[in-house]
Order: C-alpha cells, then sequence, then structure tokens
C-alpha cells in the first residue's frame, strides 16, 4: 500500500494528526483483524452530513433561480453513492484502503460501497483536522474537477442485475399516490416474485421506479459488500 503522504498531496491537504487519516483508510475487516480495532465508519457518518451541507450550499449559489425540487434532485445525485465512487476512485483512493485479507483478495478496493463510504470518511477526518473550510475547499476541488456524469439509468442496470441473477425481470409496483393531480408524489416499490428489492419516491412514476431501482441496486450492493 502506498504511504499516506502521497495521498496527501493527492488529495490537497495535509493531516496535522495522521492518525485520522489512518482511521480514514481503514474498513472494518481490516480492524477486527488489527489492534487496535479502529474504523471508518464514524468517520463515514460524519463526512456525510458535512458533505451534504456543503453540496447544498454549492447548488443553492450556482442555480440562483432554481426550485427545492430541482435542487433536491442536483444533490441527489451528487451525493449518490456511484456520484462518490466515482470521485474516491479519481483519486485512487482504492490503493490506500486498508482491508482485511478476505476484502482485499475479493476485490474490495474496486467496489463501489466501499469506496464511497471511504470517501465519506476522508470529508469528516478534514474535517476534524482542520474545520469546516478546509473539508468544503476538498469537496469544492472534487465538485470543479471532474462532475459524475448524469444519472444513470438505474432501471436497466437492475433489469440487467436480476435477469442475470434469476433469469426473470423485476415487477414495479406503485403502492400510494398524494397531493393534486398537478403535484402528485408516488411510492413505488420494486420486487422480484415475493421479495421487495428496493422503495423509492418521486413527482411522477417514472422518476419513483428509478428511485426504487436505486434503492434497489444500493441494497444489492451492502449484500455483496
Amino acid at each position: 500500500m502506498p504511504e499516506t503522504a502521497q495521498l496527501e498531496e493527492v488529495i490537497g491537504y495535509c493531516f496535522r494528526d495522521r492518525e485520522l487519516l489512518r482511521e480514514a483508510l481503514s474498513h472494518k475487516s481490516y480492524a477486527s483483524e488489527s489492534h487496535p480495532a479502529v474504523d471508518n465508519e464514524r468517520l463515514e457518518f460524519l463526512g456525510d452530513s458535512i458533505l451534504s451541507a456543503v453540496v447544498a450550499h454549492e447548488l443553492y449559489a450556482a442555480h440562483p433561480s432554481e426550485a427545492e425540487g430541482g435542487l433536491s434532485k442536483k444533490k441527489a445525485h451528487l451525493v449518490s453513492r456511484p456520484s462518490l465512487a466515482h470521485w474516491a476512485a479519481e483519486l485512487g483512493l482504492g490503493a490506500y484502503l486498508m482491508l482485511g485479507v478476505g476484502e482485499a483478495a475479493s476485490g474490495g478496493r474496486d467496489r463501489a460501497s466501499l469506496l464511497a463510504n471511504t470517501y465519506e470518511a476522508i470529508i469528516g477526518a478534514i474535517y476534524l483536522d482542520g474545520g469546516y473550510a478546509a473539508a468544503a475547499a476538498f469537496i469544492r476541488g472534487c465538485l470543479s474537477r471532474n462532475r459524475p456524469a448524469a444519472e444513470p439509468d438505474h432501471k436497466s442496470l437492475l433489469q440487467e442485475a436480476v435477469q442475470k441473477r434469476y433469469k426473470a425481470l423485476p415487477t414495479y409496483e406503485t403502492t400510494h399516490d398524494e397531493g393534486p393531480d398537478h403535484d402528485k408524489t408516488f411510492q413505488v416499490r420494486v420486487h422480484f416474485g415475493k421479495r421487495v428489492l428496493g422503495h423509492g419516491e418521486g413527482k411522477s412514476k417514472k422518476e419513483a421506479e428509478q428511485a426504487a431501482a436505486r434503492d434497489a441496486l444500493q441494497r444489492i450492493d451492502d449484500a455483496s459488500a
């Protein structure tokens, strides 16, 4: 594994307390095999909140005429797991992850969920070490360098995954809708047989189905992590 000093150059931040960076890179599989057993999940929790606040502020400033619904959709895409994994891969975080033997052997360094979680943990570590301004500068740097591609077609990705595993297609069901005709909100679940794969909500059935498919894909990714 490369030295963490190299990673500091990549992310553009030099830690005063490098133990925070080490903690941010420590997956629970590594922590369970080492002493002291400290993993990055608490930093991930903290970083998630900092990321959400910074992205919301950036979108608010960049789109002064955008309504709340549009801003929320943009934010959801930017803080989604695929987007965070994109930025983590761009920074090469996979090479620096501290993983247990089994996790490393099973391809953990390239797993989207691990990369996304580590990216959030890095944000949490920078925040604790240098404050909100330092964490915000790191996030803004990622936003300005290379924004993730437009949100993928989650329904197609889920269909491919389910068809590959079960040789059949998932089914979408509208479970609830509320509001006047011009401003309805739909709730949808996607399932395979009797097994519910995910839930989603949106201002149209199409949007809710995409959200349900995205939720299902994240659950599948979590189960394989």
